[in-house]
């Protein structure tokens, strides 16, 4: 799994770990992350908690990410028995399935959408990239072992599948849409074939 999820399951190295064990205390008690609230917490002025974090938008989205990496390892430890198409379709299943889930990333969604869309999707979103590279390496496996033929060339693909799990998942936010990860699902098996 360590080639799937190279970063692990731990915490962000480049945030000392006070900082982020007490902003992931606060997202996960479904409290809005604030920065003065924050650095008053930790005892420090709101500049050092920012020259140690770089901005709110990145403290989020190291937060965020970090959630994503458990659930992804979760979703791989489920999917390593299967193979091939099987395999990709469970891992992202339990991964969206999981987000889909997580009480912290409703209330951000719902209390922040511009904020959260950015921290979550844009191009330089730790969580779109993150994502990015674990189906990109996953699809690399399954394709390099013979056990999946990929219709187009595999980052182009993991691209499309990462960004159509953000557009069933974030539809009300996007669209005012309702959320359908079981649609996102069987659009991305059609994707991968039979």
């Amino acid at each position: 799994m360590a080639r799937l999820l190279p970063e692990g399951t731990a915490p962000p190295p480049s945030i000392p770990p006070a900082v982020f064990d007490a902003a992931q205390r606060r997202i996960r008690a479904l409290e809005r992350l604030d920065m003065r609230a924050l650095a008053a917490e930790l005892g420090v002025g709101r500049a050092t908690l920012y020259r140690w974090v770089g901005s709110r938008d990145a403290l989020l989205g190291e937060v965020f990410w970090w959630r994503a990496r458990h659930s992804h390892a979760r979703s791989l430890r489920v999917s390593a028995e299967l193979i091939g198409r099987d395999r990709i379709l469970t891992a992202y299943s339990g991964f969206l399935t999981a987000a889909q889930q997580d009480p912290s990333l409703h209330r951000f969604l719902a209390a922040e959408p511009e904020v959260a869309m950015r921290v979550l999707t844009s191009r330089a979103a730790r969580v779109q990239a993150g994502s990015l590279a674990v189906f990109e390496a996953l699809l690399a496996e399954e394709a390099d072992a013979g056990r999946l033929r990929l219709p187009v060339e595999r980052s182009a693909l993991a691209y499309v599948i990462v960004r159509i799990g953000e557009s069933f998942l974030y539809a009300d936010v996007i669209a005012g849409r309702d959320p359908d990860v079981d649609q996102a699902v069987r659009v991305v098996g059609q994707l991968l074939g039979a």
